[in-house]
Formats: C-alpha cells, structure tokens, sequence
C-alpha cells in the first residue's frame, strides 16, 4: 500500500503544482452561477426553487473539464506504462488517480457551493445539506470519471466523446443529490435520508466498479 499512497501524493503535487485543471474547474463554477441569475431574471423565489438543481448541474460539468487528463498526462510521457508493468496493480493505479481527482476537484467544488448559493437565494437552512450531499455524491463523479477517462484515453479531441460516455451515468447521482437539498428546503427530514443513503450506496458503488472498469479500459488502451 505504500505505493498507492505515494502514487496518490504524486498526482496531488503535481495537480496544486500545475493549478491549471483546478483554476480552470473553479473559475467555470463561478462563471456558470454567475450568469444564471442574469439569464433567468430577478424573480428570487425561482431563483431559491430551481438552485440545488443549477449547483449540481454546474458542479458535474465543472469536475468534467478536468477528467481528461486523468490519465492523459502520464500517457504523453511514458509514465502509465511504467505503472501498468509495476508493481502495483492496475486497479490501485487507476484508484489512486480517480481519488487524487476527488481530493483536488471534487472537494474544492463542494466547498464552493455555498458561496454560490448565494447568488441563486438559496435556503440558509439547505446550506450544510448542500455540502453534505456533494461531498457524499462528489466521490462518483471522480470515480465513474475515470472509466470514461480511460476508454477515451487514445482518442484525439476526446472531450465531447467522454462527456457522451459519462453524462449519462451521471443521472441517479444527480437525482438523488437535488432531492436531499430540495427536502432539506421543504423541511422534510423523512425524505432527506432515503435521497441521501442512496446518494451514498451509489458513491460506494462507484468506489469499487469505477477502478475495476477504468483498469480493463486502461489494458485495452495500453496493448
């Protein structure tokens, strides 16, 4: 295990050192959020209604602008190779960059979140929901990322492919992440735990298929 954490290490270095994907991840959070109210108008009672739905949806295509380069990086310059022949296995390999994504990305999107939420009237009363449910969800995004990563890995201009790919798979996390803030708004405690546990089951359901898919994609890619 000592390689899989200095792997995971690496790749957070590497992503604070360049601060490109995570600028880039932030800047467009904001920039969406921010324009949203010019778009829809004043009317702030839409604004509070329709704004866990606008957060999360800004949130998924935010962390996908970084998922490209995953994998993309270590491919250009030799290195996946050398990790695929290592010592560590090729599921750990693609576990620790999916993890290294959710750390660098993930998180830094779902602490953001109320800061926008501002912006769109969000319920003072949804705020800690708000962030509860994207960093409970936040995890499948990274993780489901990584499949469409490694499948797209060789492809030339692959980002409107990985989106295909990953957007879809993206919807139940999407679901159940608006239904827990929405009844957390609505004061509905009942509906808040069955959204949230399943927000749950599917994060760790992500956690173990997301590294066993993303290694079979990643030996295809590498033959």
């Amino acid at each position: 295990m000592n390689a899989f954490w200095t792997l995971l290490k690496r790749d957070i270095r590497l992503a604070m050192r360049e601060g490109g994907a995570i600028g880039t991840a932030l800047g467009f959070y904001l920039i969406v959020i921010a324009m949203l109210p010019l778009g829809l108008g004043p009317d702030l009672n839409l604004l509070s209604r329709i704004a866990p739905g606008l957060l999360w949806i800004a949130l998924l295509l935010s962390a996908l602008l970084s998922l490209g380069r995953m994998f993309e990086t270590d491919y250009e310059d030799g290195s996946l190779e050398l990790l695929a022949i290592g010592g560590l296995p090729l599921e750990l390999v693609a576990a620790a960059k999916a993890l290294a994504h959710w750390l660098t990305t993930g998180i830094p999107l779902a602490l953001l979140a109320p800061v926008l939420g501002i912006l769109l009237n969000l319920d003072i009363a949804a705020y800690g929901v708000l962030v509860l449910t994207m960093l409970v969800g936040t995890p499948a995004i990274s993780f489901l990322g990584s499949i469409g990563a490694a499948l797209t890995l060789r492809a030339r201009r692959g980002g409107l492919l990985l989106a295909l790919l990953i957007l879809p798979l993206y919807v139940p996390t999407l679901i159940y992440g608006i239904a827990a803030i929405s009844s957390a708004t609505l004061a509905a405690s009942e509906a808040f735990w069955p959204s949230f546990l399943i927000l749950s089951a599917l994060s760790m359901g992500a956690l173990v298929l997301g590294p066993l898919a993303s290694a079979a994609a990643l030996r295809i890619q590498l033959q």
